[in-house]
């Protein structure tokens, strides 16, 4: 059986992120790690009660709080390295039973990096905002011209091989993290697909689509991603 991580990066999530580790399929990932992103809550608290292992990232920023619980997965002995790791946002707004989707194109050996699509599956009325449904078409439609890219979403809920991640070279610190991820698996030939993944509205606000600013910020940054690397 592969070694399976998961990482949570979770910015004042205590209403929601029991629940979603708590959807986690028993007994079929390793570790869970929550990496509580500077909260002003008890989302850490909540967290590290319902089993998972809780990190602190101070800086804020989607793409360190990822790279945070990268570091934890790498830090490990070469023996007891993952094999796949998935991530997974703390909103309550993916579901978590459904990983065994994610992961079976990678089992298969059909994949090395699976995205969780919410344009192909069933979306929750007002779980995705008008600005969040055009940003991602937009920006899919842009990695399917200058990349050659095929993906219909950028959606946080994904799989991939560690050895994949690692070919990869993360950087991003915030906004640009997903789409950096999809467009250079693109420029890498590393094999990708996608499955439909349910969503529903999150518990609490989004800091992203929640707000002109954060809507806006992410929208830029993604564009910026998006050309950087061409």
């Amino acid at each position: 059986m592969p070694l399976i991580d998961v990482i949570i990066p979770a910015y004042n999530e205590e209403q929601s992120i029991g629940k979603v580790l708590a959807e986690i399929p028993a007994g079929l990932v390793r570790e869970v790690i929550v990496v509580d992103n500077n909260s002003s809550d008890q989302t850490g608290t909540v967290a590290r009660a319902a089993g998972a292992t809780v990190l602190r990232e101070p800086r804020p920023g989607y793409g360190y709080a990822c790279l945070a619980g990268m570091a934890r997965c790498y830090a490990r002995p070469a023996a007891e390295q993952p094999d796949i790791i998935v991530f997974l946002d703390g909103d309550h707004s993916d579901y978590p039973e459904e990983m065994p989707l994610l992961l079976a194109p990678i089992l298969r050996g059909e994949a090395d990096m699976v995205i969780g699509s919410r344009a192909l599956g069933e979306r929750e009325a007002g779980s995705m905002m008008p600005q969040q449904i055009f940003g991602n078409w937009l920006a899919t439609n842009l990695l399917r011209k200058l990349y050659g890219a095929s993906f219909t979403d950028l959606g946080p809920f994904r799989a991939i091989r560690a050895s994949a991640l690692t070919r990869i070279g993360m950087q991003d610190t915030t906004y640009g993290w997903t789409v950096e991820m999809q467009l250079k698996a693109a420029k890498l030939k590393i094999p990708s697909t996608e499955v439909a993944v349910r969503y529903r509205r999150r518990i609490g606000t989004s800091k992203v689509s929640g707000t002109v600013r954060g809507t806006l910020g992410a929208g830029y940054k993604i564009l910026w991603t998006i050309f950087r690397y061409l």
